[in-house]
């Protein structure tokens, strides 16, 4: 059937309802109608639930049918969804849950927590399978790290029309960037779907008729199985899969069919440029890159052959976006001359949740920074030069030093600390913690197990340092200050370093 036309998953699933929607982790399949049936159901449980437009509903949930069905459900009735990554500890799942005042969290068994929903069966159960009256659509309100200590939630403005309304705006949005349609075509979920990116990409997926084929985990032959048995069309990546990607044997590379893809659209961290190249000569020209945030969304973006002829760039200006290169007075720099990236979009803006003053540092005027130094060329490229100053990017996932410090500082074993990420091949950046001990403490590999078995409980192992270092003191300023660019400047000039790493 030809669903070009139609505005959207709701309106797809209802005209086409034998469409395969869903191709879960285990290798179930669910239709459009059934997906829809189901969504619609739990959007009656969540009013049944005595929640209205604008309040706020968690997740945390494993990649899934359920994560799939929250997201849709709550995008019709004007809620907020929250995913929450279930790797994080019991605390800091709390302090999201607090922060966001959900009225209802929905988790899998495995990871419950108090007063929550086991699943979307018991918000479904005995609800109509009919559209909810007086639909209106909802957002996604993601929690994201900085350099601050805590993360906060980007929320945005509710629309109030119905998705169908809003819809073809994406629609739009995502042919002009990266040549995605609506039609007969299939997405693979590589990454965690409580992060910003693939979580839409997942939702964009169904609005434009596709196929979702979900793994619960990156897995390179895992990857490449999936992708020639699903014959699949598009995928969103980061650059640490690439890396892992090409480091398989060329008999295992060789062994499976990718020709099928058609875009496969990374972002999250700066990718080599030769990586970037080594795949493009694996998989053909089919790499579509955009560079943008939580906050900002897409704001730059690249296609293949752009990219081949300009290696290292991260795009031009998306539609509707403006940008502008600032030094640290907000004055604009001339094309070639590194800066603070500014953009703005008529699209709409964002507040951070409960903290208008986070949201007042983060703008000049109307335009918005991710904290990111680059450039633009002559004709309008932009190239990064850093990440943010503090924030780690590892494996396209962010780390923000404060938080690991608070964790480490809370041991009676150290006096100071200084976490910085460090440039990594697979990774991009490790974590790497340099401690001053405190007074009479001896460091060495005792006192790094001992420090790491008490950032257990306190943050979520994908935060724990790859390496600690002692130091006998660290580098602050008579008013306390830290700064970590330094530091991370002379770690990696030392020679002859003493580490004491897993």
């Amino acid at each position: 059937m030809d669903i070009s036309g139609l505005p959207g998953f709701y309106a797809i699933a209802a005209a086409d309802p034998g469409r395969v929607a869903v191709i879960d982790t285990d290798g179930s399949e669910t239709t459009y109608g059934d997906l829809l049936a189901r969504v619609n159901q739990v959007s009656h449980g969540l009013r049944a639930r005595g929640l209205g437009k604008g309040d706020v509903v968690a997740g945390v949930l494993p990649n899934g049918i359920d994560a799939v069905v929250m997201l849709m459900a709550t995008g019709q009735i004007g809620l907020y969804y929250v995913p929450i990554n279930w790797h994080l500890t019991e605390a800091e799942v709390a302090y999201i849950l607090s922060d966001c005042d959900a009225g209802l969290v929905v988790t899998d068994a495995a990871h419950a927590v108090p007063g929550g929903e086991i699943g979307t069966s018991g918000l479904a159960e005995g609800q109509p399978a009919e559209a909810p009256a007086e639909r209106t659509a909802g957002a996604v309100m993601w929690y994201t790290s900085g350099t601050t200590g805590f993360p906060k939630g980007v929320q945005r403005r509710l629309p109030d029309a119905e998705p169908e309304a809003i819809v073809p705006l994406y629609v739009w949005f995502l042919g002009e960037v990266v040549d995605l349609t609506p039609g007969d075509a299939v997405h693979l979920v590589t990454s965690p779907m409580y992060h910003s990116a693939p979580c839409a990409h997942t939702q964009f997926a169904l609005h434009l008729g596709h196929t979702v084929v979900i793994t619960p985990r990156f897995d390179p032959v895992d990857i490449l199985e999936l992708i020639e048995r699903h014959h699949v069309s598009n995928a969103m990546m980061v650059p640490t899969m690439f890396h892992r990607m090409l480091q398989l044997p060329e008999d295992v590379r060789a062994k499976y069919d990718v020709s099928s893809l058609r875009q496969v659209i990374h972002t999250a961290a700066a990718c080599p440029v030769a990586v970037k190249q080594a795949i493009m000569d694996w998989w053909g020209p089919v790499l579509y890159e955009y560079y943008g945030s939580t906050e900002s969304t897409i704001a730059f973006s690249v296609k293949p052959l752009d990219w081949l002829a300009r290696p290292g760039t991260v795009g031009r200006p998306a539609p509707t976006f403006e940008a502008r290169i600032c030094d640290e007075n907000g004055a604009d720099l001339p094309p070639g001359e590194p800066g603070m990236i500014y953009v703005k979009s008529s699209m709409g803006s964002f507040e951070y949740r409960k903290d208008p003053a986070k949201t007042a540092a983060s703008m000049l005027g109307d335009w918005y920074t991710p904290g990111d130094i680059g450039y633009l060329d002559e004709d309008g490229y932009l190239f990064l030069c850093d990440r943010r100053t503090d924030l780690i990017v590892s494996g396209g996932v962010n780390i923000y030093p404060a938080e690991i410090e608070a964790a480490l500082l809370a041991g009676p074993a150290v006096a100071d600390v200084a976490v910085i990420g460090v440039p990594d091949e697979e990774w991009g950046h490790n974590v790497v913690a340099l401690v001053q001990p405190a007074e009479g403490v001896e460091p060495g590999p005792a006192l790094t197990a001992e420090l790491l078995e008490h950032c257990g409980p306190r943050i979520a192992r994908f935060k724990h340092p790859k390496v600690v270092e002692y130091r006998d003191r660290l580098p602050r300023t008579p008013t306390g200050k830290l700064s970590r660019s330094k530091v991370r400047e002379g770690y990696l000039t030392e020679a002859g370093k003493t580490s004491s790493s897993l």
